[in-house]
């Protein structure tokens, strides 16, 4: 004799199987593990905004309250988004920073930016490295934002000498294409064939040690805080 299997196994199975759905068309809309996308308020955009410009020249909240007529607490609430500014405080506040009062719509109004560079077309630029016959191809640039990203094409050409001295702030991620190098990150050597990738905290002194095998080249993709550069 067959037996039903019982309502709550069922609703139990369909719950499961809902959520591993979800899950997935989280992860396919998502693409990463990174945060969805918050669009900011425009009370939020201005006060990130009256924050940034504060701590650029170094003052207090105390100080650019007193500077701009304002009482603390209501340059605190701005600044946290908690309040719509009116346009004479706003005046006031652009007067004491020293910008105009359109600078505090500038992330609210930001574009998504985008950077196409088609093949072969990328900018050699000079980087120190250059004259140890590195050159670097820019392939693209981030408008806007405080993360600044900046993806190269190096080539190692066949007079090109190994230079480990490299040393800036950021995180740097190499992805090799052609050829066989010996690459030093610190005190660890690194052998990088095709496919292989390495990333690493590009504040150690770092570069490549051995060129192996001609010709050598690598994607490098290094990425640093705006404000540090």
């Amino acid at each position: 004799m067959k037996h039903k299997a019982a309502p709550s196994e069922s609703v139990s199975s369909k719950a499961k199987a809902l959520g591993a759905e979800t899950a997935v068309a989280e992860t396919y809309a998502t693409g990463s593990a990174a945060a969805a996308v918050s669009e900011k308020t425009l009370e939020q955009a201005i006060g990130v905004q009256v924050r940034l410009l504060r701590r650029r020249i170094g003052i207090t909240v105390a100080e650019l309250a007193t500077a701009s007529g304002l009482s603390g607490g209501m340059l605190s609430k701005i600044e946290n988004g908690q309040i719509s500014p009116s346009l004479a405080t706003l005046q006031a506040l652009a007067s004491a920073l020293n910008v105009p009062i359109t600078t505090f719509f500038s992330s609210f109004e930001e574009k998504r930016d985008c950077s196409f560079v088609k093949a072969g077309t990328g900018v050699v630029i000079e980087r120190r490295g250059t004259k140890a016959g590195h050159q670097y191809s820019l392939l693209g640039a981030a408008l806007g934002g405080t993360l600044m990203v900046e993806p190269y094409l190096i080539t190692l050409h066949k007079d090109a000498a190994s230079y480990t001295a490299f040393q800036h702030e950021g995180t740097e991620f190499i992805y090799m294409l052609t050829g066989e190098v010996v690459y030093r990150h610190g005190d660890q050597a690194y052998h990088l064939t095709p496919g292989d990738a390495l990333l690493f905290d590009s504040a150690a002194p770092h570069g490549p040690e051995k060129l192996l095998t001609q010709p050598i080249s690598y994607l490098s993709i290094i990425a640093y805080n705006r404000e540090a550069s």
